[in-house]
């Protein structure tokens, strides 16, 4: 059975359904999930900075396998708060996973570690800088420095840096892709963003994503201890708005010509090279099966 922490949130859900697609058991926790069963997949309430609670888990469950994507949502607390939560909570997973003699923990970092690493292809032994733009690439930084020093050598720790992930269950907004607001105008019929047309970001579908995880947790052997989830090239916003065109046609996209101020220079994306050839991950979806796909799930009534 595979621990999921954040196993209800927007990845964790595509990262359980992927690991049952994969004849997995799952054990996913939240903060605020409704405990219960149904077929191989069990949910169970829990704050991952409870470390008791957490241990209390083992217990109760033969968890194999640890994937966790639990983290504070940024601005729901002070900044301090979150780093010492985020920090925390990884700190506890790894101890439970060496507790309960788990083999492996993947933990989900971000491509925002990258941030100051000259492009355009961000590859998993390019030296960071020290400095964070935020607390999300800052947690993620020193997650991946402590939590090896913490397993000592007694669970492997196996970091995913995931790009901007965007579809089924996720926002309709966010403040750093333009993708799921488009979207969402174009399907309710509302008044697009307007968004500059060469701004461009690696996305990666949620739904690849989430297989992608899965694939790193259940691989049988990583000659690595960093893989990078992307799409392997940058997305610009005009690129993005063809393939929305094609899946609603007649669709307004608001887009301005050249880039804004906080667009990344050079365009930077994730290699993926790494992750395909340790793991054997193709993704399933281009960018305009993506969009299409999308457009499908909000057509068929879901919110988001």
């Amino acid at each position: 059975m595979i621990l999921v922490t954040g196993g209800l949130g927007f990845l964790g859900t595509h990262t359980a359904r992927a690991l049952l697609d994969l004849g997995e058991e799952c054990l996913a926790v939240g903060r605020s999930a409704p405990a219960g069963r149904t077929g191989r997949l069990v949910v169970e309430p829990l704050d991952c900075t409870d470390l008791g609670a957490l241990l209390a888990l083992g217990g109760r469950y033969p968890v194999t396998g640890i994937v966790h994507l639990a983290g504070v949502r940024p601005g729901s607390v002070p900044v301090v708060d979150e780093l010492r939560a985020n920090v925390t909570a990884g700190l506890n997973v790894v101890a439970a996973a060496v507790a309960w003699g788990v083999p492996r923990v993947t933990v989900a970092s971000t491509i925002g570690v990258y941030g100051g690493v000259p492009g355009p292809v961000w590859r998993e032994d390019s030296p960071l800088p020290v400095a964070s733009a935020g607390g999300i690439p800052a947690s993620k930084k020193a997650v991946e420095v402590l939590l090896p020093v913490a397993a000592a050598g007694a669970t492997e720790v196996v970091h995913v840096r995931i790009g901007a992930a965007w579809g089924p269950g996720g926002r309709p907004a966010s403040p750093f892709i333009a993708a799921p607001a488009l979207v969402h105008a174009a399907v309710r019929g509302m008044d697009p963003p307007v968004v500059q047309a060469d701004d461009a970001v690696d996305l990666i579908y949620a739904p690849d994503c989430g297989r992608a995880i899965a694939a790193v947790a259940t691989a049988e052997r990583l000659p690595h201890a960093v893989y990078n989830i992307g799409g392997g090239a940058a997305v610009t916003n005009a690129r993005f708005a063809d393939a929305l065109r094609s899946a609603v046609p007649g669709a307004e996209v608001a887009l301005s010509p050249g880039r804004s101020e906080r667009a990344v220079p050079g365009d930077p994306y994730l290699d993926p090279t790494r992750l395909r050839a340790d793991t054997g991950f193709r993704p399933a979806f281009d960018l305009p099966a993506a969009v299409a796909d999308y457009v499908a799930w909000l057509r068929a009534g879901h919110p988001r």
